[in-house]
């Protein structure tokens, strides 16, 4: 531990004194950018992987076998690393909301936030993908057939690393016209597509850090993840507060930040994958690679991304009307967001550790512990959604003075907390299921329930109830309704599949 923290007592010195050089004389130069540039491009960074390696070696990652013991004790254990991973992820967009709505202004802070739902929409597809990785993995660990999770790996790279590259491309394309379509406020248009493209150069990074993920939380190992991510969040505030503060760029900052932040979570995480192979003496020359695997890694992956995606494809709408409202409520919404996809993202953590213990125990022909895990992940999804959401409630203001100085626009939020805050817990219960349904290879119906659970009943909701109320309460209770209606859907599914799925147990 001491070690530990020398280290970064060290790095810390470093910064000050980069800093130091910089506001001794009140004026950056851009002689001192350039050094500053220097330095974290190879001081920093080579001392960073020193401490990381240091690390490593203090909290060596440990297989868990979630075939054999309490499950209780196991899905906890295993959740922990990945409820702290999933808010360090979110901590990546508070991080560029808060300091963009308190050092730039409301609008800039609406335009951040009228991209929201857009980059969910992408990051969606990119997680439901690393889902379907994430299950094909655990179920290779659990037959201990070690061949056909060689021949997943490189399949799963190869897959996710392409369609980054496709978001890319198309995300930088549409990025104006989608917007537009959205009705996005013509004082935030501009600022929202420069940053909206801007992240969209992160896709291949986000893509592969998913893939490195899935494949070692389908091993167990959570904690490595975890560790990168709170690297990555380290250097995302640190250039957050030094482009906007310092150099003023506003959106440009917070966006080029985040970019920066997610290739060194991927790099980091990639460094592990070939840590890990290597010592599993996995053969990194070319091989072809399976295009049946592939096809399982899409049929498994891609509906679990779409159903993401529906999620955010359903929320356009919502978008759409919440920019009917003033520029005040846009930017109480984007605020909002932080608190909504927080909790949505702690929730999260159990979903994939039910869908990854699922997968383990039907790879070892455990049928009730594929139960029992069904069980125990969504009771502890809910319990944090109906705590998390008590505390946003009570104390909402204070939340939301973290990203406005704006009285209003907090006053606006709060209008949707009210609501929300109260409805996280019964999200469990559809989305609990659907993580489930995809532990055991399925997830086109759960999709296609999504789809018209909470997506086609959504945009029915806004253009009656909504359009008859004009209401800010009128178009939040969508949310609630909609998950308590997909949910009872989604229950009766699964009980059909998993009688089938495990009928030769």
């Amino acid at each position: 531990m001491a070690e530990i923290v020398n280290h970064l007592k060290s790095i810390v010195n470093r910064m000050l004194k980069i800093f130091g050089l910089q506001f001794k004389n009140k004026t950056l130069y851009i002689e001192d950018f350039y050094r500053f540039f220097r330095f974290t491009k190879f001081a920093f960074m080579i001392h960073y992987c020193e401490f990381i390696t240091l690390i490593e070696q203090k909290m060596k990652s440990i297989e868990m076998d979630m075939t054999q013991g309490s499950l209780f004790k196991k899905i906890f254990i295993f959740s922990v690393p990945l409820v702290i991973t999933n808010v360090l992820q979110i901590l990546f967009n508070m991080t560029d909301t808060a300091v963009v709505g308190r050092f730039a202004g409301y609008l800039p802070l609406g335009s951040v936030g009228s991209t929201g739902q857009m980059v969910f929409f992408c990051s969606g597809i990119l997680t439901g993908l690393g889902g379907g990785v994430n299950v094909l993995a655990a179920i290779c660990v659990g037959q201990k057939n070690y061949k056909d999770f060689e021949v997943t790996v490189r399949a799963s790279a190869v897959a996710c690393f392409c369609i980054g590259i496709l978001l890319l491309v198309a995300g930088i394309f549409s990025a104006t016209g989608i917007l537009k379509l959205l009705n996005t406020k013509p004082e935030l248009l501009h600022d929202a597509v420069v940053y909206f493209k801007i992240y969209m150069l992160c896709m291949p990074a986000m893509a592969m850090y998913n893939f490195g993920n899935a494949i070692l939380s389908a091993q167990g190992d959570t904690r490595s993840p975890l560790l990168y991510l709170i690297a990555a969040g380290i250097v995302n505030v640190f250039l957050d507060l030094l482009l906007v503060i310092v150099f003023k760029l506003s959106v440009i900052g917070v966006g080029v930040a985040t970019v920066i932040a997610q290739y060194i979570s991927c790099i980091l995480t990639l460094r592990k994958i070939y840590k890990v192979l290597s010592k599993n003496n996995f053969d990194f020359k070319y091989r072809q690679i399976s295009s049946y695997k592939i096809l399982q890694i899409i049929k498994i992956g891609v509906p679990a991304g779409l159903q993401n995606a529906i999620f955010a494809i359903a929320n356009l709408f919502i978008v759409a009307a919440v920019n009917s409202f003033a520029a005040a409520m846009v930017a109480g919404n984007a605020a909002t967001m932080n608190g909504d996809n927080l909790v949505f993202n702690i929730m999260s953590a159990f979903y994939t550790a039910g869908a990854t213990f699922i997968g383990q125990n039907l790879g070892a022909h455990k049928k009730k512990r594929i139960l029992n895990s069904y069980f125990i992940s969504m009771g502890y999804a809910a319990i944090a959604g109906f705590v998390l959401g008590g505390v946003l409630f009570a104390f909402g203001q204070e939340f939301l003075s973290l990203f406005t100085k704006d009285q209003t626009v907090v006053d606006y939020a709060m209008q949707k907390f009210k609501i929300m805050t109260f409805s996280f817990g019964i999200s469990a219960f559809m989305d609990g299921t659907i993580a489930a349904s995809r532990g055991l290879r399925k997830t086109l119906v759960p999709s296609v329930m999504v789809f018209i659970g909470s997506c086609v009943l959504r945009v029915i909701w806004v253009f009656t109830i909504f359009a008859h109320f004009r209401t800010v309460e009128s178009l939040f209770l969508l949310y609630p309704f909609s998950w308590a209606v997909t949910a009872v859907f989604e229950i009766v599914y699964f009980a059909i599949i998993y009688k089938k799925e495990t009928a030769d147990m």
